[in-house]
């Protein structure tokens, strides 16, 4: 195949991808599962090959992960860590599913079409991020709630961008009907008010999704995993946030480096005080 590539890697995504929390030894599995999401994620949204070629490619990367042929080095790599690790190909199946759909559906119609679309596009890389560590599944729940969140918040960010440049929208087209809008309000060089509430309502949505995650940092037995899952809460936290008080179709929402650093850091440190209070607490019971 082609290169297709954006050029993009792991330090441009708006969250961590296997920072220097993760232990090294879980960190080729996790790169090698990002490598193949990036080269899925940047078919799928490439603003001139055809809806037929972008399917065609990713059944090629299908093809290799389960082993039917090897023409896709990235899939190759990664089918071999799957299979040395024991770890279900499910996960990057599910999220090719997701690419599948970007390829061909450009419109979302409600706030359940959207969750499900984030069952597929999101939820599956937390799953595996826990296999990986070989966390209990019951952690899903929480990192379902936090990886769906996550989704949204890029949505939103990017929801003019995605407009203009793909001409694909994510925000749900019942909630702007009800504002009286149709998705033209995307263009905007700046979000109108009718628009900018809708924005608001979103991430208020969003929250609650943040609320359901927050367990998970306690819940994740892996030391290192759990700081960096505090810090992915406590970003999309500060993230949300914005969306609340900014219009992202003419103001900056993402972190600047030293402002992510702060929030990461302060995410850290939160969840370790959170894990050596819950120890005490622990050696303490009778």
């Amino acid at each position: 195949m082609s290169d297709l590539s954006s050029g993009k890697g792991h330090q441009d995504e708006n969250f961590p991808v296997a920072s220097v929390l993760i232990a090294p030894r879980h960190r080729p599995a996790v790169m090698a599962f990002y490598a193949v999401a990036r080269m899925a994620d940047d078919i799928a949204d490439h603003e001139t090959v055809s809806p037929e070629e972008k399917l065609a490619r990713l059944a090629a990367i299908e093809a290799t992960l389960i082993g039917s042929d090897d023409m896709v080095p990235a899939a190759v790599r990664l089918r071999d860590i799957m299979g040395e690790e024991r770890l279900d190909n499910q996960h990057i199946l599910d999220l090719l599913e997701a690419f599948r759909r970007d390829a061909v559906k450009a419109r979302t119609a409600d706030w359940a079409d959207l969750m499900d679309y984030c069952r597929y596009s999101a939820m599956p890389v937390g799953r595996y991020v826990l296999d990986v560590h070989g966390e209990s599944r019951a952690t899903w729940s929480a990192s379902d709630a936090l990886c769906a969140a996550l989704q949204v918040i890029n949505h939103l960010q990017d929801c003019g961008k995605d407009y203009r440049t793909l001409g694909r929208v994510y925000v749900p087209g019942d909630v702007l009907a009800a504002a009286g809008l149709d998705v033209t309000a995307l263009g905007a060089a700046r979000a109108a008010p009718a628009l900018k509430a809708v924005i608001t309502e979103l991430a208020t949505r969003t929250q609650d999704l943040l609320t359901a995650a927050r367990p998970l940092a306690g819940q994740t037995r892996d030391a290192r995993l759990a700081l960096e899952v505090g810090v992915i809460q406590r970003l999309a936290e500060s993230l949300t946030r914005r969306l609340i008080r900014r219009d992202p179709l003419s103001e900056r929402v993402h972190h600047r480096p030293p402002e992510a650093l702060a929030v990461a850091a302060l995410g850290a440190m939160t969840t370790l005080a959170n894990r050596l209070t819950a120890r005490q607490t622990r050696a303490q019971a009778p």
